[in-house]
Parts: structure tokens; C-alpha cells; sequence
């Protein structure tokens, strides 16, 4: 008989060594593959997730006001100067921690701002612009969420940076924060501006 047969002697059969090799082995492989995912998900920014319609034209879409609101949204409302169509609902929680800064847009006059109401209902919509304050232009109901899908809406808020000749030039996913603003969206809009 073999030393590697004797299983008393605290020597493992071949068998039982594969086994135990997978015991502790395959714990570990798991662990370091989770772990890079894990470093990977950490200095990834989801808000750099590219838009295929970066430099296209905005798609054609027609919407009407918000309830409460007199003026629509439509594709031919955002052309001649440049403009942010900031998608947002009264469900979004994220909406309201960017609102006061697209109020202080409002309040300086630097570019004009319209209203994406992505799947909410009539009055919650005009319960929340009646309540935080209204800082669009226009706003647009998509009640079913159509035309988001037709800009590439991922969810809200994300607010669109629009040409004046209605090419999206900048798309921010996620609230906007006053970094981005001050360091992104504003030199932005300047500079198209000045086009």
C-alpha cells in the first residue's frame, strides 16, 4: 500500500485531494474575481455612459404641456439657441436635489431650460412644479415614456445640453450637482453660444 492511499496518516487519496483543493480553491477564486468587479464598479462613473445621439440631431417629437403649463414641448421649440431639456418626474427623488440649481439657472436668464416629464401623472406633475417652483420654459408630458426612449433616456434625471442648430451636444446622466454645472454644462453652453 502507497503512502498516498493511507488516509490515517493524515496523507489524502488523489481523490480526496482534488476535493479539497476545490473546498478551499474555489472560495478564493471567487472572492478575487468579485473583488476586481467589485475595484472595477468603483472607479467606473456611470454618469460617463457615451450617447449614440451626442452631435445628432434631437429626435421629432411633439408633446403637450404639463398640466397647468400653457406651452408644449416639441423637437421645433429647440432650435435658434441653445437650450437644456432637463428630464425629470415628481416620483424622482434625485429630481429634487438638482431642482434648485435649475431654478438659479432660471434666475440668471443663461440659457433657457425645458421640462421632460418622463411617466408621471398629470397632477403630481403640477403639484410638484406648483411646489418646488417652475424653472422651464416648456414642458412636454410623456405619459408613456416614448420619446425618453427616443432621446436614450436611461432613467431621471438626465438633462440634454442642446445646439442651436438642435444637436445634442452634452448629455448628463443623473442629477445635476454644482460641479458639473460650474465645470461642464455652463462652459458648454457659453461656448455654443459664442458659435
Amino acid at each position: 500500500m502507497s503512502a498516498e492511499t493511507v488516509v490515517g496518516s493524515g496523507v489524502l487519496m488523489p481523490g480526496r485531494r482534488t476535493a479539497v483543493r476545490l473546498r478551499y480553491g474555489l472560495p478564493i477564486i471567487v472572492f478575487v474575481v468579485l473583488a476586481l468587479m467589485l475595484s472595477w464598479a468603483l472607479n467606473h462613473d456611470p454618469r460617463a455612459i457615451p450617447s449614440a445621439l451626442i452631435g445628432q440631431p434631437v429626435p421629432q417629437f411633439t408633446l403637450p404641456p404639463v398640466k397647468g403649463r400653457v406651452l408644449g414641448l416639441s423637437s421645433a421649440n429647440l432650435t435658434g439657441e441653445v437650450s437644456l431639456v432637463n428630464v425629470f418626474a415628481s416620483w424622482c427623488v434625485e429630481c429634487r436635489a438638482e431642482h434648485p440649481l435649475l431654478l438659479r439657472l432660471k434666475a440668471d436668464g443663461v440659457v433657457p431650460i425645458h421640462g421632460l416629464n418622463y411617466k408621471d401623472s398629470p397632477d403630481d406633475a403640477a403639484r410638484w412644479l406648483n411646489t418646488f417652483g417652475d424653472p422651464y420654459a416648456r414642458t412636454g408630458a410623456d405619459l408613456n415614456g416614448r420619446v425618453a426612449i427616443d432621446w436614450g433616456v436611461y432613467g431621471v434625471p438626465e438633462t440634454f445640453v442642446v445646439a442651436k442648430d438642435g444637436r445634442i451636444a452634452h448629455k448628463q446622466i443623473g442629477p445635476i450637482s454644482p460641479e458639473s454645472l460650474d465645470e461642464t454644462i455652463l462652459p458648454l453652453i457659453r461656448r455654443l453660444q459664442q458659435q
